[in-house]
């Protein structure tokens, strides 16, 4: 395996194979017939080695990187709690009192005005709820730039803060293609479903989102994982959604009820049986919609399920 420093973008002019950074001779040559690409290529990483993460921490000259998930996104200075100068020793009494007194104005002018504090509250709740629904970073990143952007706007008068940051994580959710159901947001969330819907809805036309609608294929994956089904029986439930797609049976219903039904039916064909219950249960819809679903999908495709 290869790692990222390794790599190059950059293709050879006789083969058209990658061409590799060699670390050791400084050299960008050619993986498959050996082409010397440039020579005394410029080394873009720190001139320094680390053996361990202390030494890495001490040698490094930068801090954190940027992020949107911070009021002010990570720039502002900070003051450690820790009484020590540089070098590790012990401040005196007379400089702990001034550094006190410093740390102090410190945390009051990081958060000076109303904007300010309104995002620190915020984008804290935004965390939150990530953390809750087990999200990655880009997606959190995404999300706080879409509440960011909303506070830009002057969309968030008259709104809750909680209800845009759970419509922005919503947002940010689809526009990931990792959906998660509003009534998932709702759970974890301090406001409920409707409001929700209601500021996802006015935010996306406001900053023209143009988000497209999330599709059953969207939420196979994830419910099949948590149902514990074989890759056969995921195939088989992927091929009955594009059928329904191709039929038109999932427009106009719900993503999670067609994707719930489908996967019901290939448990039937792939005889690794689900009750309605449990898949209703997984996939947050009721044993009603499963029914009716799967009802549609024998009456309207050629499954070879016989009807109950």
């Amino acid at each position: 395996m290869k790692n990222d420093a390794e790599r190059s973008q950059d293709n050879c002019s006789e083969c058209g194979e990658n061409i590799l950074f060699d670390e050791n001779r400084g050299l960008l040559v050619c993986e498959k017939c050996g082409l010397v690409d440039s020579e005394k290529h410029i080394d873009q990483g720190p001139e320094w080695r680390a053996f361990d993460s202390d030494q890495k921490k001490k040698r490094t000259r930068t801090g954190a990187p940027m992020t949107y998930m911070i009021h002010d996104k990570g720039l502002s200075t900070m003051i450690d709690w820790k009484n020590r100068d540089i070098f590790g020793k012990e401040i005196s009494a007379k400089i702990r009192g001034q550094i006190y007194r410093l740390r102090k104005w410190q945390s009051r002018i990081r958060v000076s005005d109303a904007t300010e504090r309104n995002l620190t509250f915020a984008l804290s709740e935004l965390d939150r709820m990530a953390s809750n629904l087990d999200l990655q970073k880009n997606l959190r990143e995404c999300s706080a730039k879409i509440y960011r952007d909303a506070v830009e706007a002057h969309l968030i008068r008259g709104r809750s803060i909680e209800g845009v940051a759970a419509a922005s994580l919503y947002a940010a959710c689809r526009m990931y293609k990792i959906p998660r159901t509003l009534n998932e947001i709702a759970e974890i969330a301090r406001v409920n479903k409707k409001e929700i819907g209601r500021s996802y809805r006015f935010i996306s036309k406001e900053l023209e989102l143009h988000l497209n609608p999330t599709k059953p294929s969207d939420f196979l994956t994830r419910f099949v994982s948590e149902l514990e089904l074989s890759t056969e029986c995921h195939k088989l439930a992927k091929k009955i959604i594009k059928m329904a797609e191709l039929r038109g049976l999932a427009s106009g219903r719900g993503p999670t009820g067609v994707c719930a039904a489908a996967i019901y039916a290939a448990t039937i064909l792939a005889e690794e049986r689900r009750t309605q219950r449990i898949i209703a249960k997984v996939s947050q819809v009721t044993e009603v919609t499963v029914r009716n679903r799967f009802q549609e999908l024998i009456e309207n495709l050629n499954l070879g399920i016989q009807k109950k």
